[in-house]
């Protein structure tokens, strides 16, 4: 499955955000507002960036640490918080087990600290809010669909959106407190009394399917790699088109 994607010199959200190439070119400082713990392994940090242009929901950024002997990390995260012109962002990361600059956000940043961000990035995932999504993710790749759903709450879009959700447990769920109807959770290891455990399947899938929507649905799948892989061949296999499907993969 090709996933290369040639960006236009300007792109938008309809009615309202519009980014050029040159704008997310250039490193900006961002400063940390706020520290929110998602789960026991992935909090949410709200920033600063006065200068920000936009992006569009499924969209990431450059972010760049410096120490205090020169030494630069720099990391590629996707933007969890839809575009609301706000000149604030949110990255949701997980606390990855020797991660330089994950480390340092779960251990060290607090409010008041700065860091350097370029973006928005990568156009080839975004969703502009136009045509009808089925988004599936799993752990921490739920974040740019995330940031599709609340765009699609704040605008009040009439177009069709659905997500399913894998977490390995309710603890481990990003988000929990925030999905609604458009939502379905599958858990692999542990269940609510009640609720199935096990990995995603076919049967996941069918009710949405069953239910598509004019126009057929554009497909987002983001996860690792081993769950890319599968989530995807579930969706061809039940007859999703090839071409409408855009995978983001991590790991």
């Amino acid at each position: 499955m090709t996933e290369t994607f040639t960006p236009p010199t300007r792109f938008a959200v309809p009615g309202r955000i519009a980014v050029s190439n040159r704008a997310a070119s250039v490193w900006q400082t961002a400063t940390i507002t706020e520290i929110r713990r998602e789960t026991p392994y992935a909090a949410t940090f709200r920033l600063a960036v006065p200068a920000w242009e936009g992006h569009l929901p499924g969209q990431h950024l450059m972010l760049r640490l410096r120490a205090a002997d020169g030494y630069l990390a720099q990391r590629h995260y996707s933007i969890a918080s839809a575009p609301d012109g706000s000149g604030h962002v949110e990255l949701t990361l997980d606390h990855v087990d020797g991660g330089e600059v994950s480390g340092w956000f779960h251990t060290v940043a607090e409010p008041g600290d700065q860091v350097a961000v370029r973006g928005p990035l990568s156009g080839f995932f975004a969703w502009p809010g136009d045509r009808p999504a089925l988004l599936i993710g799993a752990g921490s790749g739920v974040v740019p669909l995330m940031s599709m759903v609340r765009h699609h709450r704040a605008r009040r879009l009439a177009v069709p959106l659905r997500l399913l959700v894998s977490a390995r447990g309710p603890e481990e769920l990003i988000y929990a407190g925030e999905y609604g109807a458009e939502t379905t959770p599958v858990f692999t290891r542990s269940a609510p009394r009640g609720t199935p455990v096990g990995r995603l399947t076919a049967a996941h899938l069918a009710p949405l399917l069953a239910e598509r929507p004019d126009g057929g649905w554009e497909a987002y799948v983001c996860g690792s790699n081993g769950f890319a892989e599968h989530a995807s061949r579930l969706l061809v296999a039940a007859g999703q088109p090839v071409d409408r499907i855009r995978i983001e993969r991590f790991g």
